[in-house]
C-alpha cells in the first residue's frame, strides 16, 4: 500500500485551466469565508425532533454537535446535522436534536458573543441527515489580490461556464493532510476508534482515492467528457447511467449541464450498481488493498460528478485590492477546488479566531465594481 510519506498534497493535485492567473490571501477572518447551507426539504412542524438553524464563527460542526449534546442531556448520536462547516468561517447551517420526550432546554445557553447565534427553531418527524441539503452558498473575500483584472475576469468567465474539476478539497484530509495519514496507518492495523473517527478516517481515505482517478482524467482531459463506459450522473441528483458508448448527443447533455461524468466513492456494488471499470482499477493498483480495506469494511459504492458547475456566479473587484465572489455549490462540492483554479491562495493562519484585520472583518464597500 501507498505510504503516508508518498502521497500528494491535497493542494497538488492537477489544475484544469492551466497556471491561474492571480495571487490571493484567503480566511484573513472568519468573515472572508461565509458559507449559508441550502436545505432541500421543509419542515413539518411537529414531531420528536428539535431544528436550530445555527450561525457559528471559528467552531467546527463537531463542536457544535457536542454543544447542542450538552446543552440538551441528548446522546452525541442523537445530534443530526447534513454536512460539515469550516471551522475557519463563519457559516450557518441546520442540526437535529432528538429529544424523545424530553422537554426542550433554554436553547440560547448555546449562543455566545462572536461565537454561535440562533437564527431560526423548529420541529421536524426525522433526524437530519448526511447529506440532505441542497446546497451551500458561498460569499467569499479574496484580499492581497494579485494579477490583471483582465486576465482574473478571464478566468472567472471560463469557470462560470466550463465548471472545475469537482476535486475533494483540503478540508477533508485535515491539516497539512493529518486525517489522511492518520486513516492510512489506520487501515494498516486496525485498531478501536470512536465511531466519529471511523467516519472521518473513510471520508477521508475515499476522497483520496476519488481525487486520484479524477487526477488521471484532469490530465487527459477528459475530467469534462463523456467517455464510453462511463458512469454517467445526472445533475443535482444521485442517479446515473453507464454509457456503453460516447455519442454526440451525451457530449451535448454534458455541455449543457444536465450530466456528468461520475467516478467512484469506493465501496461494494450491490446487485443492481455499475462495478467500476478494470481501467479504474488498474489506475489504483498499487493501493489495492486499501481498496480491499473499504470494501472489507462494508462501505457501499457510491459515485461522484467529476466536475462542478458554480450556480449565480458573480464577482466584484475592489479598489483596495479585494476580490468578492457570490456563487452556490451542490452539496459536498468545495469552494477551494474553485479557488484553485483562479488563484495561487494563502490563508492566513487564525485557527485560534486571532486575525490581522479586526474581530469582525471589513465589509464590502462602494468601491467594488460587480460583474455578474
Amino acid at each position: 500500500m501507498t505510504t503516508p510519506g508518498s502521497i500528494a498534497a491535497p493542494t497538488e493535485w492537477p489544475t484544469a485551466w492551466g497556471e491561474p492567473p492571480g495571487e490571493a490571501v484567503i480566511r484573513a477572518t472568519a468573515e472572508d469565508f461565509q458559507v449559508a447551507e441550502q436545505p432541500g426539504f421543509e419542515l413539518s412542524g411537529d414531531g420528536e425532533h428539535a431544528y436550530l438553524l445555527l450561525e457559528k464563527r471559528y467552531l467546527n460542526t463537531a463542536e457544535l454537535a457536542e454543544r447542542l449534546s450538552q446543552v440538551s442531556g441528548v446522546p452525541l448520536r442523537d445530534i443530526g446535522y447534513s454536512g460539515l462547516k469550516d471551522r475557519r468561517a463563519l457559516t450557518s447551517q441546520w442540526f437535529s436534536v432528538g429529544l424523545a420526550g424530553r422537554p426542550a432546554p433554554d436553547w440560547h445557553r448555546l449562543e455566545a458573543p462572536g461565537d454561535v447565534r440562533i437564527l431560526a427553531l423548529g420541529t421536524h418527524q426525522r433526524k437530519l441527515r448526511r447529506g440532505t441539503h441542497r446546497a451551500n452558498h458561498f460569499q467569499l473575500v479574496l484580499r492581497e489580490l494579485r494579477g490583471t483584472p483582465d486576465a482574473l475576469t478571464e478566468r472567472l468567465n471560463l469557470l462560470r461556464q466550463r465548471g472545475v474539476p469537482n476535486y475533494f478539497g483540503p478540508q477533508r484530509f485535515g491539516r497539512d493532510g493529518a486525517t489522511l495519514q492518520q486513516a492510512l496507518r489506520w487501515a494498516r492495523r486496525p485498531g478501536r476508534v470512536s465511531r466519529a473517527r471511523r467516519s472521518l478516517y473513510f471520508s477521508a481515505l475515499r476522497a483520496y482515492l476519488f481525487n486520484r482517478l479524477l487526477a488521471v482524467r484532469v490530465k487527459d482531459g477528459t475530467w469534462n467528457r463523456v467517455c464510453a463506459g462511463d458512469v454517467c450522473m445526472l445533475a443535482g441528483s444521485r442517479s446515473y447511467f453507464c454509457a456503453d458508448t460516447a455519442d454526440n448527443g451525451l457530449q451535448a447533455r454534458l455541455d449543457s449541464g444536465d450530466i456528468h461524468p461520475g467516478l467512484p466513492l469506493w465501496g461494494i456494488a450491490g446487485r443492481s450498481d455499475t462495478e467500476p471499470s478494470a481501467a479504474l482499477f488498474a489506475q489504483l493498483a498499487d493501493v489495492a488493498p486499501l481498496c480491499a480495506f473499504l470494501e472489507g469494511q462494508g462501505l457501499a459504492l457510491a459515485w461522484r460528478p467529476t466536475r462542478m458547475l458554480p450556480d449565480d456566479f458573480s464577482w466584484r473587484f475592489c479598489d483596495d485590492g479585494r476580490l468578492q465572489l457570490d456563487f452556490s455549490l451542490g452539496a459536498g462540492s468545495y469552494a477551494t477546488a474553485l479557488l484553485a483554479e483562479l488563484v495561487r491562495y494563502r490563508e492566513v493562519d487564525g485557527s485560534t479566531g486571532g486575525n490581522r484585520h479586526g474581530d469582525k472583518g471589513d465589509s464590502i464597500s462602494d468601491k467594488c465594481s460587480e460583474q455578474s
